[in-house]
């Protein structure tokens, strides 16, 4: 997939699926827009990547925060083509009874509006450029009650709906939403998760995560002609269709 003279900006680029999409992306030509609120980090990935590359902190669930690093890619780059929605966190991993009130609204504040936020600001500007791709990291907890994981599972309900609706409403401009179901990366929201030894997930085995470039490099094959079939929908990468049509297997 050649992405020269593309430019995506990506959510939560300073570590896990966003960094590695942000090298795999820069890898196969594009210019790439890094969100975070880690400083220093997205500026130390920014200045791996080299010239193609911006850092921009940014705090998603402030939509001024996001809507302005829209408009300074834009400036950079002279447009944007793609949105990747990756920014999100697993706290509180707690009992419903147990949770702080606080802590559960601060993850729908970064999981839910924070994909709104992005999807409304980058809109206009996609569109500008004829149209592109929106693609959002979802998860199994979407579909699947966990335990310990209220907040987080409805907030990937709320995202792979709001993802629906953005195909519903926008497909007939030129907006290709795509959901990505990653599985079990070996990230550092799962060693929060092992931590916590709360639920099945907890248990698992460190080498049973996937490498965090196999989700990137999959969101890299969605930005193709190949992904069209799945456009509206969610794909999940634990099926061996799509780990063979992204030429992981």
């Amino acid at each position: 997939m050649d992405m020269t003279g593309k430019t995506v900006m990506i959510t939560g680029a300073s570590r896990g699926i966003g960094a590695e999409a942000a090298r795999v992306f820069a890898n196969a030509g594009a210019n790439v827009a890094l969100l975070a609120r880690s400083q220093d980090d997205i500026a130390a990935l920014a200045g791996e990547i080299g010239e193609r590359a911006i850092a921009i902190p940014c705090n998603v669930a402030r939509y001024g925060e996001i809507s302005a690093a829209v408009a300074t890619t834009v400036q950079v780059f002279g447009g944007l083509d793609v949105l990747i929605n990756n920014a999100g966190v697993v706290d509180p991993i707690s009992h419903l009874e147990d949770a702080d009130p606080d802590a559960w609204g601060q993850l729908i504040d970064i999981n839910v509006k924070g994909v709104f936020n992005g999807m409304h600001a980058a809109l206009p500007a996609i569109k500008a450029g004829g149209g592109g791709s929106i693609l959002t990291i979802s998860s199994g907890a979407a579909h699947n009650a966990i335990e310990a994981w209220s907040a987080y599972c409805a907030s990937k309900a709320a995202v792979n709906m709001m993802g629906r609706s953005l195909h519903l409403e926008e497909a007939a401009n030129g907006i290709r939403a795509i959901g990505l179901s990653p599985g079990t990366v070996a990230t550092e929201m799962q060693r929060k998760i092992k931590a916590s030894g709360i639920n099945p997930v907890s248990q698992l085995d460190w080498d049973v995560h996937i490498p965090a470039d196999w989700p990137a490099r999959c969101l890299l094959w969605m930005c193709s002609a190949e992904a069209d079939q799945y456009c509206g929908e969610e794909i999940s990468l634990r099926e061996d269709t799509i780990r063979r049509a992204v030429g992981l297997i």
